[in-house]
C-alpha cells in the first residue's frame, strides 16, 4: 500500500472518482454510510482530506463520525446514514478467517491459512472480507491477494 491507498486502487486514486478502501474502513469504523453520489459531490481536497484525516482511536473516530456528518449536510443538503458500528469486526480477529474470504480464495483457485491472516493488517483484512463478499464485484479480490503477498 502505498499511504493510504492499494496498488489495486491505482486505476482511480489520482481522480479520487472512487472511494478508497481507507476510506470505507474508517466509514465502518465510524458508523457513517456515504453514498458514491455524495463522494462525488465532494471537491478533491475534501476527498483527499477523508483519506488522510486520522480515524483509529477513540477520539478520532468520534471527530471523523462528526465531522463527516456536517460536511455531507454541508456538500450535499441531505443527511448521511448511521450505520451500526461492529463491536468486534471480523477484520479485527486475527484468529478466524471469515468464510466469505476462504470461499471466495477458493473460487480464485487458493488458500489463505491462519497465518497469513493472522500476519495481515487490520484494513488489509478488512479489504478481502468487503472484496469477498457476493454483493460487491470482486474483481480486485485477486489482485489484493496478490498485493498482499498470499500468493
Amino acid at each position: 500500500m502505498s499511504d493510504n491507498y492499494f496498488e489495486f486502487e491505482q486505476d482511480f486514486v489520482e481522480s479520487l472518482r472512487c472511494i478508497p478502501m481507507i476510506v470505507r474502513y474508517k466509514l465502518d469504523t465510524c458508523g457513517v454510510k456515504l453514498k458514491l453520489s455524495h463522494w462525488h459531490q465532494f471537491n478533491h481536497s475534501i476527498r483527499q482530506e477523508l483519506v488522510d484525516k486520522p480515524c483509529s482511536k477513540s477520539e478520532e473516530i468520534q471527530s471523523y463520525r462528526t465531522w463527516l456528518h456536517q460536511l455531507v449536510i454541508e456538500q450535499t443538503d441531505t443527511p448521511a446514514k448511521d450505520l451500526p458500528i461492529e463491536e468486534n469486526p471480523a477484520w479485527m480477529d486475527e484468529k478466524k478467517i471469515p468464510e466469505t474470504v476462504q470461499e471466495k480464495a477458493k473460487e480464485v483457485g487458493i488458500k489463505i491459512n491462519l497465518d497469513q491472516w493472522e500476519n495481515l493488517t487490520p484494513v488489509q483484512r478488512f479489504v478481502l472480507i468487503k472484496l469477498s463478499r457476493p454483493s460487491h464485484e470482486n474483481q480486485n479480490f485477486l489482485p489484493a491477494i496478490k498485493e498482499f503477498k498470499l500468493i
